[in-house]
C-alpha cells in the first residue's frame, strides 16, 4: 500500500492521459465525462507532484471529484457549443468538374442515367440540355450528378 501512496501522482497522471485518450479515440469526444475526469486526474497528479496537495488516497478522490465538477460547470457550455457547430458548406470532391457528353435529354424534373466508375449515376440539371451536349458536374451527391453545360471556351 505504501508504494501506491508513493507513486500516486504518477498513477493519476497515467490515468488522466489514458482517460483522455479513450475519450478522444474511442468515443470521438462525444461524451465529456471521461474528458472531465481525465483532466481532473492530470491536474490532481500535477498538484501532488508539485507538493501543493498531500499524497493521500482520500485527498486524491476528493480532489478529482471536486475538480471534475468544477471543470464540468466551467467547460460544459463551450464544449457543447463547439460540438454542435456544424459546417454546412458542401464538400467538393474529385467528381465535381468531371465532364462528359449527355446520352439523352435532361430538363428540370427529368433525369437520365450515366454510368461512370462502375456506378450508375442519376443525372439532373436546372436547365434544359439536349442529348450530345458536353456537360460538367457542378454538384456530386450520393448516386446523383447535377450538371451544367460546359463552357465552349474551355474546350
Amino acid at each position: 500500500m505504501e508504494w501506491l501512496i508513493a507513486s500516486l501522482s504518477g498513477i493519476l497522471l497515467f490515468l488522466g492521459i489514458t482517460l483522455l485518450a479513450i475519450e478522444m479515440l474511442v468515443f470521438g469526444f462525444s461524451s465529456f465525462i471521461l474528458f472531465f475526469v481525465g483532466l481532473a486526474c492530470l491536474i490532481t497528479g500535477l498538484l501532488m507532484m508539485l507538493g501543493l496537495l498531500p499524497h493521500s488516497l482520500t485527498v486524491a478522490f476528493v480532489a478529482v471529484a471536486v475538480i471534475s465538477g468544477l471543470l464540468a460547470v466551467l467547460l460544459w457550455k463551450p464544449l457543447k457549443d463547439m460540438q454542435n457547430h456544424v459546417d454546412h458548406t458542401p464538400a467538393s470532391g474529385d467528381l465535381v468538374g468531371h465532364s462528359f457528353i449527355l446520352s439523352g435529354d435532361v430538363a428540370p424534373g427529368q433525369t437520365i442515367n450515366y454510368r461512370f466508375s462502375g456506378i450508375e449515376w442519376r443525372v439532373k440539371s436546372d436547365q434544359t440540355l439536349a442529348a450530345g451536349t458536353e456537360v460538367e458536374v457542378s454538384v456530386a451527391n450520393v448516386g446523383e450528378f447535377t450538371v451544367t453545360e460546359k463552357n465552349k471556351a474551355e474546350s
